[in-house]
């Protein structure tokens, strides 16, 4: 493991699936030893598949190697006394704790938070849960489609039914929220001495990202509906078809609405458009009008015009074509890493830069994925040094 801003961290990472591991993933970028606990079956995530790599003895699922890099892997079972010593062990020596099982598990497992900071008092303990770790719901299973509908992100998505996210977001923003929690808890502890508890749920995370939606309602008492391919406050700004591929304008000011009229040969002051208000009331109007011009020539020809007017506007990118978008390998954002089983591996990578360091995340190099049980022993010869 190569130095970062956190390399004088010690995480233990007993969270299994998306949220926590995201988390643990987040810090190990920035340079933290992150320790990954899995139970002796592993981290429920190696086993999520279709898409799996390498042979049947040594397959690997490719949604855990999303999820897991930079990270050392220990298996514990913590139900048997001994294992439960070794975890305390690493606790007396840890920075932090990660966990998201259901709530009261840890407890029950004889590691309630008072005996953690018993052991460590300054250990800060991170606890992801599905919806919060009270309240009436607080023994739900988090499950990352059932928060999106829960959380009301999936009925303002879609255009002519709820529809979920593309990936797990509400796990993502789970563990991004929890990795934020936790360095402010680093912080304080600075100043006291004393870790502390640091809670987020998967609930909490989508109502965090309402945004604008959230205040139509608890401000202006406006329940918003499905947004749909267009902002629901903003005209034009939106997905247009063409000839050929459709195309993305995001005509955030009037300036910028100035600049499409000229490119297009249009009045912009013209009756119905003349203010964004009038161009949001007449939205389906307008759209229709853009199209009309647009189906005459491809999405080329638009991204081109629009370019030299100066108005953002962009297509929508298929995985294959972002990971080979010459933008997206100037900013580093893909990996090579070594594998234990697998060899060599490009993975997405962090999507954080330091100014002295032209790599994504904090690190000089980046750790593979690792194997199940993969440090077990070189773990265990740490603690007994």
């Amino acid at each position: 493991m190569t130095e970062g801003p956190l390399a004088d961290l010690i995480v233990l990472d007993l969270t299994r699936a998306l949220a926590g591991p995201h988390a643990g993933m987040m810090l190990g970028d920035m340079g933290a030893r992150v320790i990954k606990i899995e139970s002796p079956t592993g981290d429920d995530t190696r086993g999520w598949g279709p898409p799996f790599i390498g042979e049947e003895d040594e397959r690997e699922s490719t949604y855990f190697l999303s999820t897991n890099r930079n990270k050392e892997s220990l298996v514990l079972d913590l139900k048997k006394p001994e294992d439960q010593e070794v975890l305390a062990r690493l606790v007396a020596r840890a920075d932090v704790l990660m966990e998201n099982f259901r709530v009261g598990v840890l407890d029950r497992l004889g590691f309630p938070v008072s005996r953690l900071h018993e052991i460590n008092p300054g250990l800060v303990v991170l606890q992801i849960t599905g919806f919060g770790h009270d309240g009436p719901e607080a023994t739900r299973s988090g499950y990352d489609q059932i928060a999106q509908g829960e959380g009301g992100l999936m009925s303002i998505t879609g255009t002519t039914q709820p529809t979920k996210v593309g990936v797990p977001i509400a796990d993502l923003l789970a563990g991004m929220n929890g990795a934020f929690g936790v360095l402010a808890a680093i912080h304080e502890r600075s100043t006291t001495g004393r870790g502390r508890v640091v809670r987020t749920s998967l609930l909490a995370g989508m109502i965090g990202v309402h945004a604008f939606q959230g205040t139509r309602w608890t401000v202006a008492g406006e329940v918003p509906g499905l947004a749909g391919d267009h902002h629901p406050a903003i005209a034009p700004y939106g997905m247009f078809a063409t000839q050929t591929a459709p195309v993305q304008i995001a005509c955030g000011s009037e300036g910028l609405w100035r600049a499409l009229c000229g490119a297009f040969g249009w009045d912009p002051a013209e009756d119905r458009f003349a203010t964004n208000v009038e161009r949001v009331a007449h939205r389906d109007e307008l759209i229709a009008r853009i199209e009309t011009l647009f189906a005459d020539q491809p999405a080329e020809h638009w991204l081109a015009l629009l370019s030299e007017a100066g108005v953002p506007s962009g297509k929508v990118r298929s995985l294959d074509d972002v990971y080979s978008w010459d933008q997206t390998l100037s900013q580093h954002l893909l990996l090579d890493v070594e594998h234990a089983t697998q060899g060599k591996l490009k993975i997405p990578g962090s999507p954080i830069r330091f100014d002295d360091n032209p790599y994504s995340g904090g690190r000089a190099t980046h750790a593979a994925p690792p194997t199940l049980g993969q440090h077990n022993e070189s773990i265990r010869e740490w603690l007994d040094s």
